[in-house]
């Protein structure tokens, strides 16, 4: 993609600068290699040598046979096309349904991102405006608790979606996959309200929990005058959308492609590697090995694709960059919250005046503030 920052297109491969928003979920840096020379990031080679090489060396084992035996061990070659059209359709049907998960859980993301953004807006905005008639101090902050409640159910969302649950995780703290231990990770537990207590263990997942306190906020506000019937209302179905997309992305996480699919598919694409070198030994001798780890190559790729887009919540590089997306929302939310407390403190409209607004850090809105020069 040419770069188009500051208004110039020089060239493809000049260095990005880190823009906000998406400061982190957009790519930092332009490719240096081609993608056609990539082996390592990004590639599934790794997760298909093993077979590839075992192919070709069992062609190799075919060809020496056929060179040294009386007699051929060749196939006739029309015996390829009728195994290649059921290997081709299988592929094509594992790499789709694979495909189709990993775009439906990047929109269901995408909804739960929206319902935060939406929540957010109504709640900062009507408590923005009741703030400039004297709104008591508890009541701002139930506002800035069920907002920050908000950003921590996107992270909920993204653990429960890795299986990152369960007695031994606490807020700010994961499993170390190379020790098996706790390492503390500082990455949501101040979002939490304080004294909470997870039930994970019971089986109730933490988003779903924290949906209690939004709804239960949206209550408290409307009982007080801070949100009209229709508007409450509108806040409900955002919750009520959240949820949906988040069971949604458990349906994904949980349902696996039916094993015997995935059973006959494994044993027609070894069938079909065993069987290439007979049709291909009689007209290519020696040349079959290579045509044969080719043609393999191709199909088991396509096939670890599948694999890997299957489950696209993990933290494979092909996989949905839920951190990123998540750490960028986090800032967006953190600044409106920043700049409704400016207003709710100050009086005033929210982003009006530049002595308020504020040029600082990705995280939080608190890292190397400095005002905006006009």
């Amino acid at each position: 993609m040419v770069n188009h920052i500051n208004g110039n297109n020089h060239g493809r491969h000049r260095p990005r600068t880190p823009t906000i928003p998406f400061a982190r979920s957009t790519r930092q840096k332009p490719r240096r290699w081609p993608l056609a020379l990539r082996f390592i990031k990004g590639a599934i080679h790794s997760a298909i040598i093993l077979p590839v090489t075992l192919h070709g060396l069992f062609a190799a084992l075919v060809v020496f046979l056929d060179r040294h035996l009386d007699g051929s061990l060749g196939l006739p070659a029309s015996i390829t096309p009728s195994l290649s059209i059921v290997v081709g359709l299988m592929l094509v049907f594992r790499n789709q349904t694979s495909y189709n998960r990993f775009w439906d859980g990047r929109n269901y993301l995408t909804v739960i991102i929206t319902s935060v953004r939406n929540l957010t807006r109504s709640f900062l905005a009507c408590s923005a405006i009741i703030s400039n008639t004297n709104q008591p101090l508890a009541d701002r902050a139930d506002t800035e608790r069920v907002v920050r409640i908000l950003i921590a159910i996107l992270y909920a969302t993204k653990n429960h979606l890795r299986a990152e649950w369960g007695a031994e995780i606490i807020p700010g703290t994961s499993i170390s996959d190379s020790t098996g231990g706790t390492t503390h990770i500082s990455e949501y537990s101040e979002l939490l309200p304080q004294g909470l207590t997870e039930l994970d263990d019971r089986g109730v997942g933490l988003p779903l929990q924290l949906t209690f306190f939004v709804e239960q906020y949206i209550k408290k506000s409307f009982d007080k005058g801070m949100f009209h019937g229709p508007q409450a209302s509108q806040m409900q179905v955002q919750l009520n959308t959240l949820i949906d997309a988040y069971g949604r992305m458990e349906t994904i996480r949980l349902t696996s492609i039916p094993v015997a699919h995935l059973i006959h598919q494994k044993q027609v694409l070894a069938l079909f590697g065993c069987v290439l070198p007979f049709a291909l030994v009689d007209d290519m001798l020696w040349w079959a090995v290579p045509i044969v780890v080719l043609v393999m190559f191709t199909l088991y790729g396509i096939d670890g694709i599948g694999m890997q887009l299957e489950d696209p919540f993990g933290y494979d590089r092909n996989d949905i960059k839920m951190d990123a997306i998540v750490e960028d929302i986090r800032s967006e939310i953190m600044v409106l919250l920043q700049e409704w407390k400016r207003a709710s403190q100050n009086g005033g409209e929210m982003f009006m005046g530049k002595r308020g607004l504020q040029r600082r850090g990705f995280r939080d809105g608190v890292q190397e503030s400095r005002p905006i020069e006009g």
